[in-house]
C-alpha cells in the first residue's frame, strides 16, 4: 500500500536526520514542550507545555492507529505506548524538576 503523507513525512524525517523513529519521538516531545512554553510564555513549571507535548504525542499515535486500522494492519498497542513514553519522558522530567527544584530558577525555595 502507498504510504500516507503523514507516514511519508516521518520516513523523510528519519532519512534526513539519520535518527531512529524512537529518537525522533524524544526530539519532537522536547520541541513541542519548549515551543509551547516560548510561544505562549508559559513557565516550564506549568502543566500547559507538558499538556501540549502530550496532545502532540497522542494525536500522532491516534493517526498511526487510524491508518493501521484503515489499511488492515495489525495493531500493536505496546508500540504505541512506547512512542508516547519516549515522547513524554523528558517533558515530564523537566516539569517535575521545574516544580520541585531550583534548577530552572523556579520551584521550591
Amino acid at each position: 500500500m502507498k504510504d500516507s503523507l503523514f507516514q511519508a513525512a516521518k520516513f523523510w524525517l528519519v532519512d534526513a536526520t539519520g535518527l531512529a523513529k524512537d529518537a525522533l519521538h524524544i526530539h519532537v516531545g522536547l520541541i513541542v514542550f519548549f515551543a509551547a512554553a516560548l510561544i505562549f510564555r508559559w513557565p516550564l513549571r506549568s502543566w500547559k507545555p507538558w499538556a501540549a507535548a502530550l496532545a502532540a504525542a497522542l494525536a500522532g499515535e491516534a493517526w498511526d492507529l487510524w491508518e493501521s486500522l484503515s489499511e488492515g494492519r495489525r495493531i500493536l498497542l505496546w508500540a504505541n505506548w512506547k512512542d508516547v513514553w519516549n515522547t513524554m519522558l523528558w517533558p515530564s522530567a523537566i516539569l517535575l524538576l521545574a516544580r520541585g527544584t531550583r534548577l530552572f530558577g523556579t520551584g521550591r525555595r
